[in-house]
């Protein structure tokens, strides 16, 4: 969900940034990938796209996905939870004075 925070991508775009942003720790295969945009759409946390790019930029069989509403609520719910996560790991850890 977080790589469609910005902008609408395709599966392969997805997988690209996952790799680019946890710096080649995390790669997302295509059957992972896939199955996991299928359980994201069931739960309506993301959509497929109807817009397209310029045929011209675009290969017909790509298929976009982009947060619904829902999605993007429940992402920043998450990284509210995350947020509160790390300040309390740094408050037990005396990082934080509180």
């Amino acid at each position: 969900m977080l790589s469609l925070a910005g902008e609408e991508q395709h599966g392969y775009g997805i997988m690209q940034e996952v790799l680019e942003r946890t710096t080649g720790k995390v790669r997302l295969w295509p059957a992972t990938l896939y199955g996991s945009l299928k359980r994201l759409i069931e739960a309506e946390l993301i959509k497929e796209s109807d817009e397209r790019p310029a045929p011209e930029l675009d290969d017909a069989r790509r298929r976009y996905y982009r947060l619904t509403g829902f999605g993007r609520r429940v992402l920043d719910a998450e990284c509210a939870r995350l947020e509160e996560l790390v300040h309390s790991i740094r408050a037990k850890q005396g990082l934080v004075t509180e």
